[in-house]
């Protein structure tokens, strides 16, 4: 049973005024924070571990490892605080919203509606299928009947295990469409952003070449990040497939689960920028506006950009010896 607790034993823990553990701004690297004097230095957990010999498989090397784990989910960590649940349960440390869950409840319910009356499911949407089970009686009974029918198919005594198995589902599938909405469409707005701004903006040529580089890589982004949810919707599309091998689909939903999240916290910072900034497309960019061009970008370039392009554009900047190619758009 993994240790709830941030805690370390080795005798050199005691002697460090420990702030916390995080991750390098510079490069992600796992990292404690400790307080020198009236100064603070961030040393590597690895090299920490190589210092003082602590092993992989020793209580403070697992421990560090589950820190390390941690921080792909928590900002940071404190000694005696509780490791986030990802690590210890394989349980989200985070909860979807309602309508997420009435969304995930609702695709299942028609996708079992869909294997026995096709037709009625090409009339309706997951969005309208409460309002058109209130509303239409005979839509209720069909709904039912997909629900006995699957039992049948399962081995189950009755509809209602279904409707346990569906609940269960249902809650996994949850955080997938809250990442849907809080990580792949407001990265979509931003590609969007930039895209309107590449054709509104009267701006020099160098300034929009920068703004033009940042929209394809954000559409690289866009590509890649629904490319991730394509493949959950195909995996998860089959619900009786899903249904009889709960576990393994339970498996596979909280494993893109924690990937996506990992990948909406790194988003963060950008996305709340963008949240901040309103209709920026819809006026002349100033200033600050550019500064979110350019953090944007920096942000993307490391990610989506191709390696070979990406060390090109490096070694240009380099040559140059700090020209900068425009104020909106330096390194």
């Amino acid at each position: 049973m993994h240790q709830e607790l941030c805690l370390l034993s080795h005798p050199f823990f005691k002697t460090l005024n420990i702030q916390m553990f995080r991750r390098a701004e510079s490069d992600g690297t796992p990292v404690v924070v400790v307080e020198m004097g009236d100064r603070e230095a961030a040393v590597p957990l690895r090299s920490l571990q190589r210092e003082f010999c602590i092993d992989d498989a020793s209580p403070d090397g697992r421990m560090l490892g589950l820190i390390a784990e941690s921080l792909d989910f928590v900002p940071g960590l404190r000694l005696g605080e509780k490791l986030p649940s990802e690590v210890l349960s394989g349980d989200a440390s985070w909860d979807p919203g309602d309508k997420h869950r009435r969304l995930a409840g609702n695709k299942l319910r028609m996708q079992l509606l869909a294997w026995i009356a096709p037709d009625r499911a090409a009339t309706l949407t997951a969005e309208t299928l409460t309002l058109a089970l209130d509303d239409d009686a005979s839509l209720r009974h069909v709904v039912q009947l997909a629900f006995d029918r699957a039992a049948e198919e399962l081995g189950l005594p009755s509809s209602t295990d279904v409707l346990g198995l569906i609940a269960t589902l249902g809650e996994d599938r949850a955080f997938i469409e809250a990442l849907r909405d809080g990580l792949l469409r407001k990265v979509v707005m931003v590609a969007t952003t930039l895209t309107e701004l590449g054709r509104s903006q009267r701006i020099g040529t160098v300034r929009l070449e920068a703004l033009r580089q940042a929209s394809r890589l954000c559409d690289c982004a866009v590509q890649a990040i629904s490319g991730r949810f394509e493949e959950i919707d195909a995996q998860t599309e089959e619900v009786m497939a899903a249904l009889r091998n709960p576990a393994s689909q339970r498996a596979f939903i909280r494993s893109n689960r924690d990937s996506l999240y990992r990948s909406q916290c790194a988003w963060g910072p950008i996305l709340l920028a963008w949240g901040a900034a309103g209709p920026i497309a819809s006026r002349a960019l100033d200033e600050h506006g550019w500064r979110l061009i350019t953090q944007t970008y920096q942000f993307l370039a490391p990610r989506y950009m191709a390696f070979k392009e990406w060390q090109s554009a490096f070694a240009g900047r380099s040559m140059r010896q700090g020209a900068q190619m425009d104020s909106a758009m330096t390194w």
